[in-house]
């Protein structure tokens, strides 16, 4: 017989449940903000990467680095930067020493969207009244999680 009782085998007791149940709560209470700003979650969380590099640029930012950072592949990653070039955010261009490299940099307008985010997320964090040491604290357990996690793969 199996060492697992009935009740971990519930829905309710699964950590991957309450972490993809939780995920969803999360994009959805950013869905208002990210509506005013034009950008889908996956989006705004590349813009915050890239913003992110403004201020500590690697030297040449590529989609590559940029898909390791967001634990994305490049079949999820090139048609999201697709349409951030579309809304004149983001823009690519291919390495003149490596045609497989491609180097992303912040449009004025990716620029300048920066600057209605600090805001619309405070308002965010205000409204949904939520503790920001318990958040800070689950933040930290996440990254311990996550680290763990990936040490294993």
């Amino acid at each position: 017989m199996n060492d697992l009782s009935a009740d971990s085998l519930k829905l309710d007791s699964q950590l991957c449940f309450k972490l993809y149940a939780a995920s969803r709560a999360v994009i959805r209470g950013y869905k208002p903000m990210l509506d005013q700003l034009g950008l889908t979650y996956p989006q705004y969380l590349a813009m915050l990467v890239l913003w992110e590099w403004q201020d500590t640029a690697p030297p040449q930012p590529t989609v590559k680095a940029l898909g390791e950072r967001l634990l994305l592949d490049s079949g999820t990653l090139t048609p999201l930067l697709k349409r951030l070039e579309q809304l004149d955010l983001v823009q690519r261009q291919r390495s003149a020493r490596d045609e497989r490299e491609v180097h992303l940099s912040l449009s004025a307008a990716g620029r300048a969207l920066r600057e209605q985010v600090g805001p619309l997320k405070a308002r965010l964090l205000c409204d949904s009244g939520v503790d920001l040491d318990r958040l800070g604290a689950l933040r930290d357990g996440l990254d311990h999680l996550l680290g763990q996690i990936k040490a294993l793969t």
